[in-house]
């Protein structure tokens, strides 16, 4: 009897074990499930945060204004003259610019004469894709301020006064563009009173920045574009090597000109 009591008191043990055993290993089972479920989770709400940080920072960048220039829309360019009606046959001349770029200055200071004269009698209807990709590329502050404060000229008029202006002065290439810098390219381009209160606001708010910005994204979307200085006429990019003089601009809008 007592080899048998001891018998099935070990086999109970035994089984105990084993139950215990199981137990554990299903516990355990089940926190590792858990633990991971926590990992997978955490990782992607830090995915999503990721997202939402770098989109906020875009936002932050581009500012949150939807204002586009007058007659405009996002990622659509700017139509100087545009109280000025066309003559019969008058081509579009599209040029892609960027207030921070050299060779745009040296462009202007070649072609901004004969552009306005052309613009200005109708002969061609003229399109501003102003761009602001140097900031990103330079580092600066430069681009997009110059181009916001043009666009705040456009409201009280004097958009292409103060385009010039900035070209007349451009900023070094690298170099942030300041208040100070802006306030100049106001005072040339003739914008004072009350005029210049409203450019002041709309400078500070930074009204068109997000217009610019889609501006410029739209630009680099389009088959074969590089860069600033670039002329289109009717819709086909130009080699500045024949329109960059004013004999070979001059001759490109004759020619297309129907």
């Amino acid at each position: 009897m007592a080899k048998k009591t001891s018998s099935t008191k070990a086999a109970g043990t035994a089984r105990q074990a084993k139950i215990q055993a199981a137990q554990k290993a299903s516990g355990g089972g089940s926190n590792k499930i858990v633990v991971a479920t926590v990992v997978v989770v955490v990782a992607i709400v830090a995915v999503v945060g990721g997202v939402v940080w770098s989109q906020a920072k875009k936002q932050a960048s581009v500012g949150t204004s939807t204002a586009v220039p007058a007659g405009s829309s996002m990622g659509k360019p700017f139509r100087a003259y545009a109280d000025v009606t066309p003559v019969a046959g008058a081509p579009t001349v599209d040029l892609y610019e960027d207030f921070q770029c050299p060779n745009c200055g040296q462009f202007e200071g070649i072609l901004g004469e004969t552009i306005r004269d052309l613009g200005q009698s109708g002969k061609i209807v003229l399109n501003y894709h102003v761009l602001n990709f140097l900031d990103k590329n330079t580092g600066a502050r430069n681009s997009t301020p110059a181009a916001n404060g043009a666009f705040c000229a456009a409201t009280t008029g004097k958009f292409q006064q103060f385009h010039d202006a900035v070209y007349r002065n451009q900023k070094t290439e690298g170099e942030d563009v300041d208040q100070a810098t802006l306030d100049g390219w106001a005072k040339v381009a003739g914008i004072t009173g009350s005029a210049l209160t409203a450019w002041n606001t709309c400078v500070a708010d930074g009204t068109y920045d997000r217009y610019i910005q889609s501006v410029n994204d739209a630009a680099f979307k389009l088959p074969g574009f590089q860069g600033t200085p670039t002329v289109s006429i009717n819709g086909e990019m130009k080699d500045l090597r024949t329109v960059g003089t004013v004999e070979g601009f001059t001759k490109a809008v004759q020619d297309a000109t129907k």
